[in-house]
C-alpha cells in the first residue's frame, strides 16, 4: 500500500517562503494586514506549488461561523439572475467562500424556509432578492448580514445594489418617440416587485413629459404569479402578446419588463402574423447574453448582471470583514443598446 502524504502546512509554507506563519495565514485568509506584493506572490506560489489546502472546516469550528455565503433569487433560470450568479461566485472564490445558491421561485414560504436553514447553519452573510420585507429584518437582528439585490426594503439597515429601473424605462420610451411613436404599450409580469414599479412609473413619466396621454388599455400586465417554473417571464410574454391580439391594441411599439418577457412577447406576435420590427417595435429591458442572438436582435436597456453580482458581493465582504454596521446603497446607471427591433414611424 502506498504510502499516505502529509498535507502541507502554513509552516511548511512559511519555511520555502521564508516568512513567518502569521503572515502566511494572514494573506491565504485575505486580511487587510500590510504585506508587500512581492511576499504576497512568494506566499502564493509556494502554496501553489505544495499544493495547499487549507482546513474550512476548521476554521469555520475555530470561529463559530460557515464559511459559506448565501445567496437568495427568484429562479437561475432567467439569465439575469445566471449573469448575477457568476459575478458573485468570482468574488467569494476569491475570499476562501463556498455559495450556497437558492431558488425561491417567488413563494415567500420558502424564502422564510431558506433564511432559516442559512441562521441554523451559522452562515454568517446572505445576497438576496427578497419577497418577504419582515424576514430580512427578523434575521439582521439575529445578526446575519444581507445585501439587497435589485430590491428596496424599507425599515431595513442593508447593504444593496440597485439600478435605475426608472431612468432606463424613461430612455426607452424617449427613444420610441424620437423614432415617432407615440402609441406606446407596456408589457409586464405582475407588478409585485420594486424594480418592476419603478420601471412602470419611468415608463409612464416619460408619456406625460412627452405630451402624451397615459392609455391604461396599453398596460398589458399579467395577474397570475403562482406559475413559477422554468420560464415564467418568457411564458408571460406570450400571453401579453395575446391579450394585446384580444384588446385590439394599435400600439406602435411596446416596452417590455425584461428581454425574456420581450422574447415572448415577440415569438408570440409572429404566431398572430405581427412581424418586428415591421409591425410593431419592441424594446426589452437587461441586455441578457441572448439579447444580441435573438431574431431581431433586441434594443435593450443594458442592466449588467455580473457586475451586480460583483458589487453585491463586495459589500457583503466588506460587512463580513470587519465592518458589520457599515451600510451602502450602489445604484447603477442605465445604457440604452441600440439593436434591430425598433423601426420609425
Amino acid at each position: 500500500m502506498a504510502e499516505r502524504k502529509n498535507k502541507a502546512t502554513i509552516y511548511d509554507i512559511a519555511k520555502l517562503a521564508d516568512t513567518s506563519a502569521a503572515t502566511v495565514s494572514r494573506v491565504l485568509s485575505g486580511s487587510d494586514y500590510p504585506v508587500s506584493l512581492p511576499l504576497k506572490t512568494r506566499i502564493f506560489e509556494t502554496a501553489e506549488k505544495l499544493n495547499y489546502s487549507p482546513n474550512v472546516l476548521a476554521r469555520s469550528l475555530k470561529s463559530n461561523a460557515s464559511p459559506d455565503i448565501g445567496v437568495i433569487i427568484p429562479t437561475v433560470s432567467n439569465p439575469f439572475y445566471s449573469s448575477v450568479i457568476l459575478g458573485i461566485e468570482e468574488e467569494v472564490n476569491q475570499n476562501g467562500c463556498y455559495l450556497l445558491l437558492c431558488n425561491t421561485f417567488r413563494d415567500i414560504g420558502k424564502e422564510r424556509r431558506y433564511l432559516q436553514s442559512f441562521y441554523e447553519k451559522q452562515i454568517q452573510g446572505v445576497i438576496i432578492s427578497s419577497l418577504g420585507y419582515e424576514n430580512i429584518g427578523e434575521y439582521t437582528e439575529k445578526g446575519m448580514q444581507f445585501v439587497l439585490l435589485d430590491q428596496k426594503i424599507e425599515h431595513n439597515e442593508c447593504s444593496m445594489v440597485s439600478f435605475d429601473c426608472f431612468r432606463g424605462a424613461y430612455i426607452a420610451v424617449e427613444y420610441l418617440v424620437k423614432n415617432g411613436h407615440r402609441d406606446i404599450a407596456f408589457a409586464s409580469s405582475p407588478l409585485t416587485k420594486w424594480t418592476r414599479k419603478e420601471t412602470f412609473k419611468g415608463y409612464q413619466k416619460a408619456l406625460t413629459d412627452h405630451g402624451i396621454a397615459i392609455n391604461e388599455d396599453y398596460f398589458l400586465i399579467g395577474t397570475d404569479e403562482k406559475e413559477e417554473e422554468e420560464g415564467f417571464e418568457f411564458k408571460n410574454g406570450k400571453r401579453m402578446a395575446d391579450e394585446f391580439v384580444k384588446r385590439k391594441l394599435d400600439a406602435t411599439a411596446v416596452l417590455a419588463v425584461n428581454d425574456m418577457t420581450a422574447f415572448g412577447f415577440i415569438q408570440k406576435m409572429a404566431l398572430h402574423g405581427k412581424r418586428v420590427p415591421q409591425d410593431l417595435s419592441v424594446v426589452g429591458f437587461d441586455d441578457i447574453s441572448f439579447a444580441g442572438m435573438f431574431s431581431p436582435p433586441l434594443t435593450t436597456v443594458q442592466y449588467p448582471g455580473y457586475e451586480v453580482g460583483k458589487l453585491a458581493a463586495k459589500l457583503l465582504f466588506e460587512k463580513l470583514n470587519g465592518h458589520p454596521d457599515t451600510n451602502r446603497s450602489v445604484n447603477l446607471h442605465p445604457k440604452l443598446i441600440v439593436r434591430d427591433s425598433v423601426k420609425p414611424v
